[in-house]
C-alpha cells in the first residue's frame, strides 16, 4: 500500500474508532431495551398491588420504558422470588415484602431462593400501616371490648390472612401474643378472597394493610377497632392505636421495597436504584400512596439492605414463639 494512501486508511480507522466509541457507550447506558416486568408475588386485591402500581406509574416514566405489574401468587411468594432470582433478563423484577424477605426464612425449611444472596435490595419503597378490623356483626367497639370478647370464648374466633407467614398473620398472631388471647387462624390465598369472606360474616376478623381496606371501613362494611402505628392515622382520626388501649411499646406496619436479581448488570442496578429511588421520593407517589395511608420511603440500595437485615433478626423470635409454619406442615 502506498505511504499517502497507508496514512489516509490509518486516519479513516482512527476515526471510525473515535465515532463508534460514543455509539457503544450509548447502547451500553440505554438499558432498559423493553418494558420491566414488575413481579407481585400475591394475589391482586391488596396493598401489594396498590404499592407496585404506584411505583410503576412513575418510573415508567423516567426510565425509558414502561413498566408493568404482574401478580404471581403461590407458596407463600416463593414461587414468584424463586422466578426472579433465575431471571437472565435484566428486565425483570420483584416487590419485596416482610414475608419473603424476613419470614420465610425462618418458617421453611428449605427455601427456593436465598433473600440475602439472590437479589439485590434497590430500595424501601413504603411502609403501610396495619389495621385490625371485625365484621360489623360483631359486639365489639374497640380493641378492648374485643379483648374481653376474645376472652370469654376461646377459640371461637377467626381470623383471615393472605397465607401463612404473611404480613396479616404475622400482626395478628402480634396482638394475640400482647393480649394473651386465642383465635383461629384461617390463612387464604390471597388479600383479595380473604376480605371478601370477612365482609361476609365467614370471619370475624384480620389484620390488613391500610391501603387495601379504607375503602371498606369508610362505607361501614368493616369495623376498625385499632391501628398497628405509633400514633393515629389522619385518614381515621378516631380510631385509637393498640398501643393506646393498654399495650405500650406495639407497633406493626407491613413494608415493601423494590428488588433486582443478583446477577443483574451493575451498570443497570445503579440506573435503576437512581430512577427508582427518585420516582418514590416523587410527589405524585408520596400523594397516591398518602391517599390509601401508606409511607413513601425511597431510602438507598445499602440502607435498604440494613433495614432487612433488622427485620429478619426482629421477627426471627416472633416466629419462633408463635410457631409459625408454612401451610400443610
Amino acid at each position: 500500500m502506498p505511504l499517502l494512501d497507508r496514512r489516509s486508511f490509518l486516519a479513516a480507522a482512527a476515526g471510525a474508532a473515535g465515532v463508534a466509541q460514543p455509539f457503544a457507550s450509548r447502547a451500553q447506558g440505554a438499558w432498559p431495551t423493553k418494558p420491566l416486568r414488575l413481579i407481585v408475588p400475591f394475589a391482586p386485591g391488596g396493598s401489594s398491588e396498590i404499592v407496585a402500581r404506584a411505583l410503576a406509574g412513575e418510573l415508567g416514566k423516567t426510565i425509558g420504558q414502561s413498566v408493568f405489574v404482574e401478580n404471581k401468587p403461590g407458596a407463600a411468594g416463593n414461587i414468584a422470588m424463586q422466578e426472579v432470582a433465575a431471571a437472565t433478563d435484566e428486565h425483570t423484577l420483584i416487590l419485596g415484602h416482610i414475608g419473603t424477605l424476613a419470614v420465610n426464612p425462618y418458617i421453611f425449611a428449605r427455601l427456593p431462593y436465598d433473600p440475602n444472596r439472590d437479589f439485590v435490595p434497590i430500595t424501601l419503597i413504603s411502609k403501610v400501616p396495619s389495621l385490625y378490623v371485625v365484621h360489623p356483626d360483631l359486639p365489639v367497639k374497640n380493641l378492648k371490648d374485643f379483648v374481653a370478647y376474645a376472652k370469654s370464648q376461646p377459640g371461637r374466633l377467626n381470623y383471615g390472612s393472605a397465607g401463612n407467614g404473611s404480613a396479616g398473620h404475622l400482626a395478628f398472631e402480634y396482638l394475640k401474643m400482647a393480649t394473651q388471647t386465642f383465635v383461629v387462624h384461617v390463612p387464604y390465598r390471597g388479600t383479595g378472597p380473604m376480605l371478601t369472606d370477612l365482609m361476609a360474616g365467614r370471619l370475624q376478623c384480620a389484620a390488613v394493610g391500610a391501603p387495601a381496606l379504607l375503602q371498606f371501613i369508610k362505607a361501614g362494611r368493616l369495623n376498625c377497632i385499632a391501628t398497628g402505628t405509633t400514633a393515629r392515622l389522619p385518614q381515621l382520626p378516631d380510631v385509637p392505636t393498640v398501643a393506646e388501649q393498654g399495650y405500650k411499646g406495639f407497633e406493626m406496619t407491613q413494608w415493601y421495597g423494590l428488588l433486582a436479581p443478583a446477577r443483574m448488570a451493575r451498570a443497570n442496578i445503579d440506573k435503576l436504584e437512581a430512577e427508582a429511588v427518585k420516582a418514590v421520593r416523587s410527589r405524585l407517589v408520596g400523594e397516591k400512596l398518602g391517599q390509601d395511608t401508606a409511607l413513601a420511603v425511597g431510602n438507598t440500595r445499602a440502607e435498604f439492605e440494613a433495614f432487612i437485615r433488622q427485620e429478619q433478626a426482629r421477627w426471627k423470635p416472633v416466629i419462633a414463639r408463635a410457631q409459625i409454619k408454612p401451610e400443610g406442615i
